[in-house]
């Protein structure tokens, strides 16, 4: 295999796809709700024609397009649009049977009516069902009524008729009025609110363009190859390079969508926005000009992602914003900023380091901690031979330097939720550390074998290490974890990874007309799988952990397997290499260790106990629409949030010698850090109560202060991770013997230093 093709993007993994994915269309005033129906532009069906030529001929899984991919196509687009079943009628899919296998037909001709018509009757269909669940706001609900709310109807049949239809969005709607009753709303502010957000989504339907619909159908035909083939049209391609390379032109604020405005929510340090001084989180800009532009450009209502398009430009360049400050009333007098463009380089997602000190008896160790989102690389500047391009390998390379000074005893790499990213960063900082040697293999469509291998002789770090992963951890963290297991180089922490064993490049379909200014897009598609030097896969099994953590996410619907026509796990020949070092003796009494601490610590019993009511809540699938019991339940979880609430606050008056009066439990629940909402933090506080709000509904200011609360919040598996790799430590360092033979390459174990 070419270098230039091992030179490759490992897709970032488990992504799931809306119902309207982002828009790469060109910056223009977007649609209004009720505007004529959507179609497809000529660049468009070209670009159709070109991406079933590319898959037809390089596709690791070549599928031919007929009738049989007509039929996955057609599934997986109404899946795309209509995934919980709630807007079609099963007189809408039947009036649709005789397009089941047309579309392959209709790519081929270059002819896109046919989704696009579909696409318009579920947008009417969207509107619809809004506007009568807008209708339903103005009477009212029986909340003494034994009913319930089933939660996932992707699997469900589609309603019968009109009336099956609205009695399903009856009680979509009465449960989102009891969750704000719950909360404590009054008819009043329930029905305002309620109002508001079906006006938001009806709002949000109008502007989708074109461009939305294409690349919906055109994923619904590259998923239905394989899962992690992929259409990204021009807009998507450039922000995925964007991640890739970490950095940007622009002025440093991250932006939200909050009703019709776009609301500066985040200004990054050292940024032009950060350094003028002039802009503040919560400021709503309503406006944007270019330097030679002599007015503005209104952008009230406008999608988020064609405002960043205006934004954005060429570094050094001026952008002038018109401004309402967040102090403003609607009606106040905007404010004038002009910013000059820079480098904004995306530090959030680079490699960051911590300390955690671990006391077992009269013994304190020290973990230094790397977590690495991404394997990140900037191609672009790395080709153009740039000193400083922006690097995974780079930084911990760094870092790790970093924390040889600072004196650790272990170095713990955390991929959780770490999807992936470029294959040569997995290669690369695997060489970080192991001498020499092979690091993954690849096998090609036609059945070719490369290997890749680190040639870098050294060490970057040649002490203790173990890696941390979870169901989140993907391709190339699967690759850099696999490794360090198969050398016995460390040990590999936390539950089962995602199991996604493929390798994909980007095509870029522009180059087939070189000089046109239409943009085509680009595809991600699969053109290898990747082996592990034992000559296994992480294909669909992931790579298992020598230490097995409780398991914090749901393996049935998330991760490799959970999908219906992943390619299955095989096996080829090992490739030779050297193992650095050989953990097996050490990983049943670690593990152990690990369940008696476990068993004894609360936080994981909190946990384990949260994870077991979200399993149990996505068994059961419904939930109750009676004020009673629903009360019921949510008094059970408020006495459960409050005991533990003490806990802590019991827990922090002994450290920090304050009083533990508790008796006032809304003021215990004011001092404690909100919790994130999902299990991948792994926090051991409770979910805040239930307030029936979206994200953009709630107090921009206390939704980022618990967003920060909840980054700052205990994580339960980092921890523990840090204790697993001290005892470690205390085993090798105890029998020195020992720590030689299973792991040569430590002199400061083996010296019992």
């Amino acid at each position: 295999m070419k270098k230039h093709m091992l030179m490759v993007a490992l897709a970032f993994a488990a992504t799931t796809q809306a119902a309207v994915p982002q828009p790469v269309k060109a910056v223009a005033q977007p649609a209004k709700a009720g505007a004529a129906p959507l179609k497809p532009v000529a660049t468009q069906t070209q670009a159709a024609v070109w991406a079933a030529t590319v898959f037809g001929r390089h596709h690791y899984k070549v599928t031919p397009l007929d009738d049989a991919m007509s039929e996955k196509i057609f599934d997986r687009y109404l899946k795309s649009l209509d995934s919980d079943r709630l807007h079609f009628l099963q007189s809408d899919i039947d009036a649709f049977d005789p397009i089941r296998t047309r579309l392959d037909d209709a790519i081929k001709a270059e002819n896109l009516a046919t989704p696009f018509t579909m696409y318009s009757l579920y947008q009417q269909r969207f509107n619809e069902r809004f506007a009568y669940s807008r209708e339903l706001l103005k009477g009212k609900f029986d909340f003494t009524a034994d009913e319930t709310f089933q939660i996932d109807r992707e699997k469900a049949a589609w309603p019968k008729n009109i009336e099956e239809a609205r009695d399903l969005w009856r009680k979509r709607v009465k449960n989102d009025w009891l969750r704000l009753k719950l909360a404590g709303k009054d008819d009043k502010s329930i029905r305002e609110t309620l109002d508001k957000r079906y006006e938001n989504y009806v709002g949000r339907m109008g502007k989708v363009d074109s461009e939305d619909v294409f690349m919906t159908f055109m994923n619904a035909y590259a998923t239905s190859i394989e899962p992690h083939t992929n259409y990204l049209g021009p807009r998507s391609a450039d922000n995925f390079a964007i991640a890739m390379r970490l950095s940007l032109d622009g002025i440093g604020a991250v932006l939200q969508q909050r009703e019709d405005y776009t609301v500066i929510r985040e200004i990054v340090v050292g940024s032009p926005a950060g350094m003028s001084g002039k802009l503040k989180v919560g400021d709503r800009i309503v406006g944007v000009a270019q330097a030679d532009s002599p007015g503005f450009t209104d952008v009230l209502g406008w999608r988020i992602d064609d405002v960043v398009q205006l934004i954005r430009g060429p570094k050094e360049s001026v952008v002038r914003l018109n401004v309402l400050p967040v102090d403003a009333g609607t009606d106040g007098k905007t404010v004038t900023v002009a910013l000059v463009r820079k480098k904004i380089n995306m530090e959030e997602q680079a490699a960051k380091k911590t300390i955690i000190e671990v006391k077992d008896g009269g013994v304190k160790r020290r973990v230094g901690v790397i977590s690495l989102p991404t394997f990140y690389l900037d191609f672009e500047a790395r080709r153009r031979g740039d000193k400083d391009y922006k690097s995974a390998t780079r930084d911990v390379a760094r870092i790790l330097g970093e924390l040889k000074k600072e004196k650790v005893d272990n170095v713990l790499i955390d991929l959780r939720n770490n999807g992936g990213g470029a294959l040569g960063e997995a290669v690369e900082l695997t060489g970080l550390f192991i001498d020499k040697g092979p690091v993954v293999m690849q096998r090609s469509a036609d059945g070719g074998v490369a290997v890749e291998s680190d040639t870098q002789a050294g060490l970057a770090w040649d002490g203790p290490m173990g890696v941390l992963i979870n169901r989140g951890s993907a391709s190339a963290s699967e690759i850099f974890a696999a490794a360090i297991q198969d050398y016995g180089r460390g040990l590999v922490l936390g539950e089962p990874s995602f199991g996604k064993g493929t390798v994909q490049t980007l095509v870029n379909l522009d180059r087939g007309n070189p000089g046109e200014k239409a943009r085509y897009g680009e595809l991600k598609m699969t053109i290898a799988q990747f082996f592990r030097i034992n000559g296994g896969t992480t294909q669909l099994r992931g790579v298992t952990p020598d230490i097995k953590m409780p398991v914090t996410s749901d393996p049935e619907g998330f991760g490799e397997s959970s999908y219906d026509n992943a390619l299955p796990w095989v096996a080829i020949k090992p490739v030779a290499y050297t193992p650095s070092g050989n953990l097996k003796q050490l990983i049943a009494p670690l593990q152990k260790r690990h369940e008696t601490r476990i068993a004894k610590d609360k936080d994981f019993q909190y946990l384990q106990e949260d994870m077991a009511e979200l399993r149990k809540l996505r068994k059961d699938n419904v939930i109750s629409l009676n004020e009673a019991v629903r009360r019921k339940e949510r008094d059970a979880l408020e006495a459960k949030a409050k005991q533990r609430e003490a806990r802590q606050v019991a827990l922090r008056a002994a450290v920090t010698d304050e009083p533990a009066d508790v008796t006032d439990a809304k003021d215990a629940r004011s001092k404690l850090a909100p919790p994130p909402k999902t299990a991948k933090a792994a926090t051991s506080k409770p979910n805040r109560q239930d307030d029936g709000l979206q994200a953009d509904e709630r107090n921009l200011a206390s939704e980022l202060a618990a967003e920060k609360a909840a980054k700052d919040a205990k994580d339960v598996m980092l921890q523990e991770a840090a204790h697993i790799l001290s005892d470690e430590i205390e085993m090798l360092k105890g029998d020195t013997r020992m720590a030689a033979r299973l792991m040569p390459y430590l002199p400061a174990v083996k010296a019992g230093n």
